[in-house]
């Protein structure tokens, strides 16, 4: 016998969209205006990580001390950057098999939410043409804690009205699925594997799932559970 999932929270980067690119663009801009170098292996280590946190990383890694005025400035100017790149963003900029899979879980009456670090999430919902999917989105607008906490997951199950024994979390961070585990949720990983693997399951994407996989997969089998 398989538990019934309730609900659905989705992390946006890496999820549902691809804007790691466009974080990577405007982060590595403002770390060679500081003459700091930036490599995609540092935008992997920002990954669900709050903007303050990121910046905090680049200053660390070029061992620069700046006041709480300067770096609230840097914040801003990246911020400015990455929305002129989430300006251009339309529709075809969902990963494979988002709009299909998030269609079959409102159509099959599962609740969805958005658990997301990003202060943007509402801006690339908009331009993706996906906020009528979400019945809640919980975002870094609305939390006092950065993932790894959990503050993000239990508040958006809270807001479907919905248990995390009975809520299936989807992230492609490390630090979303500590955070998701942490608050006691079922996890899905996308992506690697051997950097996912805490997750009840990891798969390369959405577009390997559909709603009827997702209603008997292995984790929710009451005899093999780790929630």
């Amino acid at each position: 016998m398989y538990k019934p999932i309730k609900a659905c929270l989705f992390d946006l980067d890496g999820v549902l969209v691809d804007t790691a690119k466009y974080h990577f663009i405007a982060w590595k801009r403002l770390a060679e205006s500081l003459g700091i170098e930036f490599t995609e292996h540092d935008n992997e280590q920002l990954k669900g990580v709050s903007r303050v946190e990121s910046l905090e990383y680049i200053l660390r890694k070029g061992k620069v001390q700046l006041s709480q005025a300067e770096k609230i400035d840097l914040m801003d100017t990246k911020n400015t950057w990455y929305l002129e790149l989430v300006a251009t963003m339309h529709p075809d900029d969902l990963l494979p098999n988002v709009w299909k899979f998030l269609s079959e879980l409102k159509s099959n009456g599962v609740k969805i939410g958005l658990g997301s670090s990003s202060k943007n999430a509402q801006i690339i919902l908009d331009k993706t043409n996906i906020t009528p999917f979400f019945d809640t989105v919980v975002d870094g607008r609305h939390v006092t804690f950065s993932k790894p906490h959990p503050e993000v997951f239990v508040k958006g199950a809270a807001q479907l009205n919905v248990q995390p024994h009975e809520t299936i979390v989807f992230e492609d961070a490390a630090s979303g699925i500590e955070a998701a585990l942490a608050g006691g949720f079922y996890t899905i990983g996308l992506g690697d594997a051997n950097i996912l693997r805490a997750a009840h399951l990891v798969i390369p994407s959405l577009q390997h799932l559909n709603y009827t996989q997702l209603l008997t997969l292995p984790f929710l089998e009451n005899s093999n559970s780790k929630a």
